[in-house]
């Protein structure tokens, strides 16, 4: 089991910043990926950003070159840093976790933070 608790939304005008915190209640080396998905109302969930055990990165289109996720190994947080932001980015925000379970096989398990708003506009 993995929980997960989020924080750091809020409302922000165009252009401006928000940073995202998802803290973990494991370790994230034994995780094998964490990642950010949003939501918006009539809308279906998308993935934003995520980050393997590695290391390793990866985007949604829209908003790369804008947001950067990162972790800190130490506190068992990952970070959703959100600059530039455009009033299209107003969702809300779920955290994700996703553990590898290997036997014969190697299957997967989702874990997911409550979420948090983001509001962006003027």
């Amino acid at each position: 089991q993995v929980q997960l608790v989020e924080s750091g939304g809020g409302l922000v005008q165009p252009g401006g910043s928000l940073k995202l915190s998802c803290a973990a209640s494991r370790s994230l080396f034994s995780i094998d990926a964490m990642g950010w998905y949003r939501q918006a109302p009539g809308k279906q969930r998308e993935s934003v950003a995520n980050m393997t055990s590695g290391g390793s990165t990866n985007y949604v289109d829209s908003v790369k070159g804008r947001f950067t996720i990162s972790r800190d190994n130490a506190k068992n947080t990952v970070y959703l840093q959100m600059n530039s932001l455009k009033p299209e980015d107003t969702a809300v925000y779920y955290c994700n976790a996703r553990t590898a379970v290997v036997v014969l096989t190697t299957t997967y398990e989702d874990y997911w933070g409550q979420g948090t708003q983001v509001t962006v506009s003027s």
